[in-house]
């Protein structure tokens, strides 16, 4: 990202060394079959997430669902290893989908419901697997394991803003349409930083399962 206004140059580098650090969270084992600007065709391998349904507006849930999943890798689970408790490396993205849909298409992710259901998700290192990974102690957290799939991708910038999601949710599903791509599953609302990271350095994405 470029920076216009010389005077604001300092002020936007200090707001934007929190987001850099923030982003050096492993992302879920992918690869890249194909980039288009900011569309990115992507393989994705067999993943766990951990997973909380929560109700409200897109932001708000987003928001509420994150401090439950974080207290769960920061410490507040049981060891199946040793007795205490197990810290969990932070990844990223945070997920969202529709909870309607979850039984469905994507029972791992979060897109709104009719009645405002949101269901919000953190991807587990690669190295956990459902048989080690501590036992959460708040009962809304569910683990839950998801199939290798592909996912088409569209990157944009800010926070959590409806109009916006829907806005590229829209470009990427011509885009799908127009390339021949047949669509299998839901808009999935990606989020790459924490909430303290400065809005316009915050990485977001929409996604959609595609057919292999």
């Amino acid at each position: 990202m470029s920076i216009t206004r010389p005077l604001a140059l300092a002020a936007a580098l200090t707001a934007f060394l929190p987001a850099a650090e923030a982003r050096a969270a492993d992302e879920p084992p992918h690869t890249v079959i194909r980039s288009e600007g900011p569309i990115e065709i992507r393989d994705y391998a067999p993943m766990i997430l951990a997973e909380v349904e929560v109700s409200g507006s897109m932001a708000g849930a987003g928001n509420t669902g994150f401090r439950p999943l974080a207290g769960y890798i920061f410490g507040a689970n049981s060891s199946r290893q040793t007795q205490g408790s197990d810290e969990i490396a932070m990844t990223s993205p945070v997920i969202q989908t529709r909870s309607e849909e979850i039984a469905m298409t994507t029972p791992v992710t979060q897109t709104r419901g009719e009645a405002g259901q949101w269901r919000v998700a953190f991807v587990m290192p690669p190295e956990w697997t459902m048989e080690t990974l501590p036992v959460p102690d708040d009962p809304r957290v569910t683990l839950s394991e998801m199939p290798a799939r592909r996912m088409a991708a569209i990157r944009f910038s800010g926070g959590p803003n409806m109009a916006r999601f829907e806005e590229m949710t829209g470009e990427l599903t011509d885009f799908l349409e127009r390339e021949g791509y047949e669509i299998v599953g839901e808009p999935v609302y990606a989020r790459y930083d924490p909430p303290w990271v400065p809005t316009p350095f915050r990485r977001n994405e929409v996604m959609i399962e595609i057919a292999s």
